[in-house]
């Protein structure tokens, strides 16, 4: 997800898009794509029946992309991957799926990315609003394969406590999937690709559909009396809540990995000292950061009281407003936890769970504590 454009006659749509005017969303542009905000219900609605039930979000705006080495391995695939992500994907095992991030030369993030081992080829899940130059990004460099961006499928995800059991009367073997894994499926004889994974903090699944199945698919899933559409507006609540990043707000081209405290998606061996350490771009920056920590941290936010702090605000020591310390890069009512919550960078020495800071609105200051993330409690099926 990222940069939205208001430029109404070049919006593009998903294959869902005549289902969302059917089912009454409010549709607004984002990314590029005409794309439903949220529905009758509201967002604050439609969040808390994502957590307590489940929700069905169309993500057919991100990008999905095989990646597929011209020697037909697998190891070659991965391998020429790992020169554009500091993550270990020679290492995934098949029908897994992982974290990762482009980095450039100055050790900042391109974007963020789901990576998946699919046998011979990589599957890979870029965000819409940066899918084109990830594509380039990666005919450029990944030479020894071929790149594909797919125009013909949908993606969508099943969020929640009562997923498993929506997705389970179209198709009873998710039951054996935890975590991360990735199968092939045929839903309603639809080759499907199903992820347990998603963008809430709830156990869920991503599901990639041919593009002229998809509302036949989507409209099974919404028969479950527990499955309700949910649009962008529940999902960047949701996402906030659980600690995720979202690029253009969270992650940028001004970040880099170790800044933005998601360190836990480099694995050891490519770390210093491991199997294939560095070989990716921006390596001496990040890898040195490991080592010495940086100069500040994205860290949880608390605002007192009930109004939340948006984006952009900046972020003081004082009450005055004298010492600026950085600013907050997502904020909203959080309304599982029934307050505001934020994140933003704050210098490493205030970045201390517990810590208070100030945050300007509308020329007040308001207090501010820093939290631990996520704010709720992740709800995956390891």
């Amino acid at each position: 997800m990222g940069n939205q454009t208001d430029d109404q006659t070049a919006l593009k749509i998903t294959p869902l898009h005549a289902l969302h005017l059917s089912l009454g969303a409010k549709m607004v542009p984002f990314a590029g794509y005409d794309m439903p905000v949220q529905y009758p219900a509201g967002v604050m609605k439609e969040h808390l029946h994502t957590r307590a039930a489940a929700g069905l979000f169309d993500v057919s705006h991100m990008g999905q992309v095989i990646v597929k080495a011209k020697s037909g391995t697998y190891e070659d695939a991965a391998l020429a991957l790992e020169k554009l992500v500091p993550v270990d994907i020679l290492g995934l095992k098949p029908g897994r799926q992982r974290y990762g991030f482009f980095t450039d030369d100055n050790g900042n993030i391109l974007d963020d990315l789901m990576i998946t081992n699919r046998g011979d080829h990589l599957f890979v899940v870029v965000n819409a609003s940066c899918k084109d130059q990830d594509v380039a990004h990666m005919k450029a460099n990944l030479t020894d394969c071929d790149v594909e961006l797919i125009e013909d499928r949908a993606l969508v995800a099943l969020q929640g406590p009562r997923a498993e059991e929506v997705l389970a009367a179209l198709w009873p073997d998710v039951t054996d999937m935890k975590f991360m894994d990735v199968r092939d499926a045929l839903l309603h004889d639809a080759p499907c690709i199903i992820s347990r994974s998603g963008y809430s903090g709830e156990d869920g699944f991503e599901i990639s559909i041919p593009a002229g199945q998809a509302e036949l698919i989507s409209k099974a899933l919404l028969e479950d009396s527990h499955c309700e559409p949910i649009g962008l507006g529940a999902r960047d609540s949701l996402r906030l809540e659980a600690g995720l990043c979202l690029y253009g707000n969270d992650i940028d081209t001004t970040t880099s990995p170790i800044e933005a405290s998601l360190e836990w998606a480099i694995q050891k061996a490519r770390k210093d000292g491991g199997d294939r350490e560095g070989g990716f771009p921006g390596a001496s920056r990040i890898l040195g950061e490991l080592k010495n920590g940086t100069a500040r941290r994205r860290v949880g936010l608390r605002p007192e009281g009930k109004a939340p702090v948006r984006s952009h605000a900046k972020l003081f020591a004082d009450v005055e407003g004298k010492t600026e310390l950085g600013e907050v890069t997502s904020g909203t009512f959080g309304p599982t936890v029934e307050g505001p919550v934020a994140m933003g960078y704050l210098p490493t020495a205030h970045a201390v769970i517990g810590n208070q800071v100030f945050a300007e609105v509308r020329g007040k200051y308001l207090p501010m504590t820093v939290a631990r993330l996520p704010f709720i409690t992740p709800t995956y099926k390891r």
